[in-house]
């Protein structure tokens, strides 16, 4: 695959069934647990915020796609679920004119496609359109995607401490700090995923063109 002919575009009503698709292949284990996006998710947030909702595609095929929000935290870095960030998934919290924060839902690419780059184009275009809305920072909860192999033995925090002294690399996290991404703390009891142990990192990633 030749990574110039990834096309990265926003989302369309006619995607849907296309991103459902993805995640399932993406995401086995959250697909399982009911943890992915429905019919309705997706339509809810093209109608509430079309140009935060991208797609990758490579010849007529969806490969991955991101979904985010705009955000207000209480405090800077409030502890919070996913429900709690995305409005029960629907993005109906989604505050254009009071957050500062653009919020990263998921990132999805199909097993097929990875290590090529894509993930790597949607994250470019994340950070594109927060500097294009002036928006303070990007936000995130994370998979710890290889968590449960060593939860019997290491906290979330002393595994997150193990990859930030490149011990060991984890593929969801490891790749987040190459983009430019800080970690900030553990989200305890975040989302319903067996390979997290329902845990996620507060990542964040600040605009360094935002003006006041």
């Amino acid at each position: 695959m030749r990574e110039n002919k990834v096309i990265i575009r926003n989302l369309t009503y006619q995607d849907i069934i296309g991103i459902i698709e993805l995640q399932e292949e993406s995401f086995p284990s959250m697909y399982e647990e009911g943890s992915v996006w429905k019919e309705y998710h997706l339509k809810s947030h093209i109608d509430i915020f079309p140009e935060g909702q991208f797609c990758a595609v490579y010849k007529d095929k969806i490969i991955g796609s991101s979904s985010s929000l705009i955000v207000k935290l209480n405090s800077e870095y409030e502890p919070h679920t996913f429900s709690q960030a995305t409005g029960n998934s629907l993005f109906t919290n989604h505050s254009p004119t009071g957050g500062d924060s653009l919020y990263g839902a998921d990132v999805s690419v199909h097993p097929s496609f990875r290590r090529l780059g894509v993930a790597s184009k949607l994250y470019k275009k994340r950070k594109e359109l927060a500097i294009s809305l002036n928006l303070r920072r990007i936000i995130a909860g994370g998979r710890l995607l290889n968590y449960c192999k060593y939860a019997n033995k290491l906290t979330p925090e002393d595994y997150v401490n193990q990859i930030l002294n490149k011990k060991l690399t984890d593929p969801v996290l490891s790749f987040q700090l190459r983009n430019g991404f800080k970690f900030i703390k553990i989200l305890p009891n975040y989302l319903k995923d067996s390979r997290s142990l329902n845990n996620a990192t507060f990542i964040e990633w600040i605009n360094p063109y935002f003006k006041k």
